[in-house]
């Protein structure tokens, strides 16, 4: 495994790969790899010849309050993961090299109505910087495929709305949660959780899946059953931001039974913001 740290080197590799007629598959991370970005690298090799995997905090999807400073860098653990899986380059670019004239002067991507409900009203200008740095490492990395979890299942529709709107030349896949064996999604995040938070943690993958069932067997009183849901919650111990059934094509209310739905979450155990999905 190579390990990348300007544009220019990676673009000169990229450059060789593109003049062999090479597949390239794609993984932007944050670093902190656990088993869900993981299977995101092995699905990349499988349909691609070479992989790179970038490892990039970046401070643009970051709004006032989200915790910048302390989110955890793990960066020689995680180069020896990719190593494990045998991606042929990591790209660890630094703000420098990606900001050159800071975070406050740069030219952003915005997704219009996807970006601005849910985690986007939450979060403003989160999806923003999502949207601003994956088209960034788009145009450096040139992927054939670059591949995301549908744990953060809104990212993944921001992203493929901007690809299309772009007509950008990459396809985005999107692979199912990865999850502990308590049902718990797999997320950076968890290392934020206590022992008893952790298993205190899957009571929000529970609750959702008691919803599906609502609606599988036919409940279409959505606002109803997400409060209900809500209150499940904090009965639990969380403090819930929402829950949300939605269209899965573009995040908007249902308004047939022929819609193909999504539930989402946010909900805070103790100090830590937890969110999922799942797909009915």
């Amino acid at each position: 495994m190579q390990t990348i740290e300007t544009i220019s080197d990676m673009r000169t590799v990229i450059t060789a790969a593109r003049n062999k007629n090479i597949r390239i598959g794609f993984v932007p991370t944050m670093g902190n790899l656990h088993e869900g970005h993981l299977s995101l690298v092995r699905k990349a090799k499988e349909i691609c010849d070479y992989v790179v995997a970038s490892i990039y905090v970046n401070p643009l999807q970051f709004s006032v309050g989200d915790d910048l400073v302390n989110y955890p860098r793990t960066l020689a653990v995680d180069c020896d993961k990719l190593s494990k899986e045998e991606v042929d380059w990591v790209f660890i670019p630094d703000d420098q090299s990606l900001y050159p004239e800071g975070k406050d002067h740069i030219s952003f991507i915005e997704v219009p109505v996807l970006d601005a409900m849910l985690e986007g009203k939450s979060r403003p200008r989160h999806f923003r910087g999502v949207a601003t740095i994956v088209n960034k490492f788009f145009n450096i990395v040139q992927p054939d495929v670059a591949v995301f979890g549908e744990k953060d299942f809104q990212q993944l529709l921001v992203i493929q709305r901007m690809v299309a709107d772009l007509n950008l030349s990459v396809e985005v896949m999107g692979l199912p949660t990865i999850r502990e064996a308590s049902g718990l999604a797999m997320s950076s995040r968890n290392g934020y959780l206590s022992v008893d938070e952790k298993d205190q943690a899957s009571e929000l993958y529970r609750s959702l899946c008691s919803l599906r069932e609502k609606l599988l067997s036919g409940e279409t009183d959505y606002m109803n059953l997400s409060a209900q849901t809500c209150d499940c919650l904090q009965s639990c111990g969380f403090t819930p931001e929402y829950v949300e059934v939605r269209r899965t094509e573009d995040l908007q209310v249902p308004g047939d039974a022929s819609d193909k739905l999504v539930i989402l979450a946010a909900a805070s155990l103790g100090s830590t913001r937890l969110i999922d999905n799942l797909r009915v």
